[in-house]
């Protein structure tokens, strides 16, 4: 996926453990694991909006494009 999720350079960089700021934030430790880890299809804007608010950053901080090189992107789909 060409969108990386950086909160576990973000919650390193402020020395926040993974429990409390699952936490402050409202969401259980294993779903906010799921974002870290990069295994996340999806983001909502309130928990991005939380996620920044508690680690004192920017979206920006916590989301970072890299384009995908042509042999990983994936296969298209053919038409119908």
């Amino acid at each position: 996926m060409a969108i990386i999720i950086n909160v576990d350079v973000m919650m390193a960089k402020r020395k926040m453990p993974l429990g409390e700021l699952a936490d402050r934030i409202g969401l259980t430790a294993a779903n906010l694991s799921i974002l870290k880890n990069g295994k996340a299809k999806a983001v909502r804007l309130s928990t991005l909006e939380a996620i920044c608010r508690e680690l004192e950053c920017q979206p920006g901080d916590v989301l970072e494009y890299r384009p995908e090189k042509e042999d990983e992107a994936p296969p298209e789909k053919p038409h119908e």
